[in-house]
């Protein structure tokens, strides 16, 4: 965990451009991508297929044509699932 805040170490991809994040303090958390799919680069993954390929980069998420979440984004800015 870093000092500022906790770090993704699982991803799912869900429906609705919709991710559920597991961060190393426990937490799950879903994040909307949706919001960001829009212009050249975010828009690729509009496409199914591609958006599913998330996979853990670094400190957040990351997509293989180099899209990624800002890491405080990806925390702060997602809803935590309660059990």
């Amino acid at each position: 965990m870093t000092a500022n805040r906790p770090t993704a170490i699982e991803v799912k991809p869900m429906e609705d451009y919709k991710l559920l994040v597991t961060f190393d303090n426990e937490e799950r958390k879903l994040f909307d991508v949706a919001p960001y799919i829009k212009g050249s680069w975010f828009g690729q993954l509009r496409d199914k297929a591609t958006f599913d390929r998330v996979h853990i980069g670094g400190l957040s998420v990351e997509w293989p044509g180099g899209q990624d979440i800002c890491p405080d984004r990806l925390y702060y800015d997602s809803v935590a699932l309660h059990p």
